[in-house]
């Protein structure tokens, strides 16, 4: 089956078997390696990318139901060689450890952000309650969060 997809503002394509998922697809077939495999059952939230404006645990979606559809995964969340406030603040904040779930949680925030500048602190926990982080106790991601916001809203700066 060929899947088309504009991923990250480029478009590809890609011919797989039937069965395979969003995240095989990603990492096997397009080489898009960050977005990570972890529990591949959608408990734990790193497979997670954003797909037509949704964040989705992409190791539950199958490729040919993205067939046309806009994706963006972790690769595209960076402008060239500018980070995003996000991905700034959480290296500010010290909100990753291993960095295993950081590209889940990073695209789980970034849906939230670009639907609600301006979350409160049960929001972010609401929109990061899919992604599961062994290391931390989660205070320093949802205030790298709360700062990221405030960087896109140009309260505070980068």
């Amino acid at each position: 089956m060929l899947v088309k997809i504009k991923v990250n503002g480029e478009l590809r394509s890609a011919d797989v078997p039937p069965e395979t998922t969003l995240l095989k697809m990603l990492r096997e077939s397009l080489n898009l390696t960050g977005t990570k495999l972890g529990c591949d059952v959608g408990d734990c939230g790193t497979c997670t990318v954003i797909v037509d404006g949704v964040s989705v645990n992409s190791c539950l979606m199958l490729a040919g139901r993205a067939n046309g559809s806009e994706i963006t995964t972790i690769e595209g969340l960076a402008d060239s060689n500018t980070l995003h406030p996000l991905q700034e603040k959480f290296e500010e904040h010290g909100a990753l450890q291993c960095g295993f779930c950081g590209p889940g949680m990073l695209m789980s925030a970034k849906d939230l952000l670009d639907k609600n500048p301006d979350p409160s602190i049960h929001e972010v926990r609401d929109a990061l309650s899919g992604n599961l982080c062994r290391c931390t106790g989660y205070t320093k991601i949802i205030e790298a969060v709360i700062d990221a916001g405030r960087v896109m809203r140009k309260e505070i700066s980068a």
